[in-house]
């Protein structure tokens, strides 16, 4: 895979003309249109790509805090590039997956490789991730690619193929259509055994408006959610999201 930085990937996305009409949601169920609704003011451009400043902390054996920045590209996939602490030194590095092929690289100090890793089930594991980091270019879900369907007015879900995975993204929203969780079937190996399956999701705490997208701004995510086990063994991201500019 060819290195590409946040900048490269941002300038690559090509935006789109179009714009958030709520008269185009007609057909979904009562529950897609009202988040829809609640996430894209109308007349706002349905963007191709956000670039994320976070900040927030991740398990990795012990809760470490990090700084990251993020670029999702609707046609080419996403970087999230960050700095964590551990022991005080700086491990930086990014998880990616661009055009089909998913890595991840880390380096003590930015110099010393601790940690590299691709290959076919982290690509399909990236891609689930992305999948689930659509709530942050909710333009994603306005396509007519994207088969929606709902029990009852709080929980649609929304079934779609992003860079070569199909996922079904479940939903519980409050009554003015605002996310309280978000989860789906992620493909990882959270038990460092066989890659599979594993619930994976997360429970939003705040929201915030950014040039007419309202998302999720903090959030609790990991595996195993919906079960016990998310709050002893799969919780492993607490992330802020402090500013998100849509192109």
């Amino acid at each position: 895979m060819s290195q590409l930085s946040l900048r490269d990937l941002w300038e690559s996305a090509q935006p789109s003309s179009a714009v958030f009409n709520p008269a185009d949601m007609c057909t979904l169920p009562e529950s897609a249109r009202q988040y829809l609704c609640h996430a894209l003011a109308p007349g706002t451009p349905l963007a191709s790509a956000v670039w994320l400043r976070m900040h927030g902390e991740i398990k990795l054996n012990k809760w470490l805090p990090f700084e990251a920045e993020q670029v999702i590209s609707a046609q080419r996939g996403m970087i999230w590039a960050a700095t964590v602490r551990m022991f005080g030194l700086p491990v930086r590095g990014s998880d990616c997956l661009i055009d089909g092929e998913g890595a991840m690289r880390w380096k003590l100090l930015g110099l010393i490789p601790i940690m590299s890793a691709s290959g076919p089930d982290i690509t399909r594991s990236a891609a689930g991730r992305l999948d689930a980091e659509s709530v942050w270019l909710p333009s994603l879900l306005c396509g007519q690619d994207v088969q929606w369907s709902a029990p009852d007015v709080h929980h649609p879900r929304a079934k779609f193929s992003l860079h070569g995975e199909s996922s079904e993204l479940a939903f519980s929203l409050a009554d003015n259509g605002a996310v309280l969780d978000v989860a789906l079937p992620r493909w990882g190996n959270p038990d460092k055994g066989m890659f599979q399956y594993h619930s994976f999701g997360g429970i939003v705490q705040e929201e915030s408006t950014f040039g007419g997208y309202t998302i999720p701004t903090r959030l609790h995510i990991g595996w195993y959610f919906g079960t016990s086990r998310f709050g002893t063994q799969g919780e492993f991201f607490r992330v802020t999201v402090d500013e998100a500019t849509y192109r």
